[in-house]
């Protein structure tokens, strides 16, 4: 990359501002940013630039550490086979009319999905949305870890999953976050549905899928990499990455 700053803050810019990316931290702009650009002292060069940036700073708040002891679970053995799910509350009322966000994460992967939805649905929507949007893209998952919101402790819900061979678990009242996987992605999906609204205006709802792309596309220092490395075995392509296939060319591959 040549030493020249207005480029360089440029590109930074369009790495950190758009919602692919949907103005990422330090750290994770860093390690999605650094196979694709470099130049001397780049680490500190996006430091600075997130730390200036006004909107990050309107949005993001040092996420402080339970001093409770979480009990840690078992890692599971394959993808998307041990899930969380809960709802997220308090939205404005969408053009669509949906005020709550569904969300559902792979315990293995950390991949996960943001599903809009409506505070009024009912069940049987709710079973029809898991089945369309969980079961058809992953299979039957063995367990689902939950807190004990009524929807999820109901007797149709719980039928649905005995039908279904899935094992439901739920978190104690005193520690809902058994692993603080719910808990984390809560937090990063607000942050990033907020900066996404402040900076370029509009409805969250139209951002959610692009900010669920950016968040399973972003590394995650659990895994020590993205959740689409994990759960695809490569970054997927976007305008960052437009280089990362992660195979050959067919060209290659033929010639």
């Amino acid at each position: 990359m040549p030493k020249d700053e207005a480029l360089r803050n440029e590109i930074l810019k369009e790495t950190h501002s758009i919602p692919y990316t949907a103005h990422s931290g330090g750290t994770k702009m860093y390690r999605d940013f650094r196979d694709t650009f470099w130049w001397r002292n780049i680490k500190k060069s996006i430091g600075l630039y997130v730390q200036k940036c006004i909107v990050c700073q309107q949005v993001k708040v040092e996420h402080q550490k339970s001093a409770r002891m979480l009990n840690p679970l078992d890692i599971p053995e394959s993808k998307w086979e041990n899930i969380t799910m809960d709802f997220v509350v308090g939205f404005l009322k969408s053009a669509k009319g949906n005020n709550v966000i569904w969300i559902v994460v792979d315990r293995l992967t950390k991949s996960a999905h943001f599903l809009p939805v409506k505070m009024t649905f009912s069940l049987d929507q709710l079973a029809q949305l898991y089945i369309k949007e969980v079961v058809r893209l992953h299979g039957v998952p063995v367990s689902i870890l939950s807190d004990r919101d009524p929807r999820f402790t109901s007797k149709f819900w719980k039928s649905l999953q005995g039908a279904m061979g899935t094992k439901l678990n739920f978190s104690t009242a005193y520690h809902p976050q058994s692993d603080g996987q719910s808990e984390r992605t809560i937090q990063t999906l607000e942050d990033m549905l907020r900066t996404c609204v402040l900076d370029l205006g509009g409805n969250w709802e139209s951002y959610l899928p692009l900010v669920e792309f950016a968040y399973n596309n972003s590394f995650q220092a659990t895994i020590e990499m993205t959740p689409c490395e994990s759960l695809y075995g490569r970054r997927c392509r976007s305008h960052v990455h437009w280089d990362e296939i992660g195979e050959e060319s067919f060209g290659t591959r033929n010639g």
